[in-house]
């Protein structure tokens, strides 16, 4: 029997990469991180979608990154400009968190060896993103290639993302049976705000997911 983790935000991207491992494998579960993060409300969005499609959704919790204070995406620095560029990496957005991934796809990959999972599938994207150098394949290659070695496993990483524009990925999770789902339901607002509902979803509209996600409908709608 197959099966796969899903690393959940409760975004669009992992939304869009819960329906495609749902489409594939025999068995799919979904780990969802707190990690004191400003937008938490994409923690209680990951648990409903979970839900909807019932997978089981387990919800990992830790203030490392709350601890560490280095990122404007996080509670404890709320008051910081999200448009801005990172205050020790201006060559990179603000809501950049250091290390965020490696951290992420370590505990799921302990997570996958101790539930019997063989495949981790993660929404990084190379292509449409927002500057995270640790959204890159050959970050992504060189860490399950780490994360075997050092623990004697075979768990396969799969990014079915990689390389799509954000349209491109709207035009995947129509195909895989969830787009209104994702419209409805997913979160991907760095402010957190659910209070208006756009065309392509909730969100301030003025953050960078939101410009990202707001461009990428525009395109999936009016293709050239």
């Amino acid at each position: 029997m197959s099966s796969a983790l899903v690393v959940f935000s409760g975004g669009q991207d992992s939304t869009t990469c819960l329906a495609w491992a749902k489409n594939r494998y025999d068995h799919v579960e979904t780990i969802t991180f707190d990690y004191c993060q400003k937008h938490s409300i994409e923690i209680e969005q990951a648990q409903k979608i979970s839900k909807i499609l019932d997978v089981a959704n387990y919800v990992f919790t830790t203030d490392i990154f709350n601890q560490l204070a280095d990122s404007a995406l996080l509670e404890v620095n709320k008051e910081d400009n999200i448009n801005a560029s990172h205050h020790s990496k201006p060559n990179l957005p603000a809501s950049f968190v250091p290390n965020r991934n490696a951290i992420f796809f370590t505990i799921a990959h302990a997570y996958a060896q101790k539930m019997g999972l063989d495949h981790i599938i993660t929404g990084i994207n190379q292509t449409d993103y927002s500057g995270y150098p640790d959204c890159r394949e050959s970050f992504i290659k060189s860490l399950e290639s780490s994360l075997n070695m050092g623990s004697e496993s075979t768990i396969e990483f799969k990014y079915p993302l990689i390389n799509l524009t954000k349209a491109e990925t709207f035009k995947l999770a129509k195909e895989e049976g969830v787009l209104d789902l994702i419209i409805n339901e997913s979160h991907t607002c760095y402010n957190g705000d659910r209070s208006v509902k756009h065309i392509w979803g909730y969100g301030c509209g003025n953050c960078p997911a939101c410009i990202l996600r707001k461009k990428g409908w525009d395109e999936y709608i009016t293709p050239n």
